[in-house]
């Protein structure tokens, strides 16, 4: 079994990289580069995958009491309870971030539709406009 000393520096060590990764996260967004916030994404789920494991592992862990009665051990936790906290938060903001954007291109999606002519325009069974550029001109009567 692992040390404890080295599991928790571990949990602290990705913990930081998780914190770091957020801000990259938030640039992109407020640049709007669509690969690079995917691929922040895979990146974040893995970390945050490592993250679990690791609390998995320290919770089974024979010597978990010592997080409690070392001063030192007892710091380095609430470091890495610190750190997560903010990562939580500036996850929350990324991801309302992430929703206004994607509301921002529903509403110029369909004004681009409108704009293609109302005569046409329908809606699909997820309630998003859509044009038929067919519409009504195809009756063989």
């Amino acid at each position: 079994m692992a040390a404890l000393v080295d599991l928790i520096e571990y949990q602290l060590k990705n913990a930081k990289a998780l914190s770091i990764l957020l801000s990259e996260e938030t640039k992109a967004i407020a640049a709007r580069e669509s690969s690079k916030i995917e691929s922040i994404a895979k990146d974040k789920m893995a970390l945050i995958a490592q993250l679990q494991q690791t609390d998995q592992r320290l919770s089974q862990h024979q010597d978990i009491e010592r997080l409690k009665s070392e001063p030192h051990l007892a710091q380095q936790v609430a470091d890495i309870q610190s750190v997560i906290l903010d990562c939580q938060q500036l996850n929350d903001i990324n991801g309302q971030s992430l929703q206004r954007a994607q509301l921002s291109f529903n509403k110029l999606n369909n004004l681009m539709q409108q704009s293609h002519g109302k005569v046409g325009m329908t809606y699909n069974a997820g309630g998003q406009t859509h044009t038929l550029s067919t519409l009504g001109t195809n009756i063989k009567a």
